[in-house]
């Protein structure tokens, strides 16, 4: 179980370093005359991650969920290939990646790297963090919950993106 802790530590410190690359380039997107689009839901995602990771812990606490390893270590995998693809997301959107949706009027849309593939990445490693994470440690109910709202708030949010996006060449 300590070891679950960790690893919910460890990812909530990885947040954390998000939140400081999205600061800095957030702040630099601002001096290119980046434009905001979306901030309303903005406050909602924040509390919806921190949930997701409060709700891992609580729910395996309270209700005392077991390690299944068969379950477990498979759900840890996609966990850790999760973080490869976000960190993959973030490093090929270079000073244009930000946890809010901040476009540079005139900039040219990134379709390197993952984005060749698909338009939004960085959800699918997303989703697949938010249904392993919990599971790692059978939180079954933090998985589901989260899942659900966090379909509505990408519903939103990719909706945001795509219209923010059209404006880039």
């Amino acid at each position: 179980m300590s070891w679950y802790v960790l690893l919910i530590a460890v990812v909530a410190l990885e947040r954390i370093a998000e939140l400081v690359v999205a600061q800095r380039n957030l702040a630099w997107s601002r001096t290119q005359g980046g434009v905001e689009f979306g901030a309303s839901h903005y406050p909602l995602m924040v509390v919806l991650h921190t949930g997701l990771l409060a709700g891992c812990l609580a729910e395996v606490l309270w209700l005392n969920r077991p390690f299944l390893p068969a379950l477990g270590w498979p759900m840890l995998a996609i966990v850790v290939a999760a973080q490869g693809l976000r960190w993959w997301c973030i490093t090929i959107l270079g000073r244009q990646w930000n946890t809010r949706v901040v476009v540079i009027p005139g900039a040219r849309r990134v379709t390197g790297g993952p984005y060749g593939f698909m338009p939004h990445p960085n959800y699918v490693a997303v989703v697949a963090e938010g249904v392993a994470l919990p599971l790692v440690h059978s939180a079954w109910i933090t998985a589901l919950v989260f899942t659900i709202l966090n379909a509505a708030l990408l519903r939103t949010r990719i909706a945001t993106e795509n219209n923010a996006l059209a404006s880039l060449t």
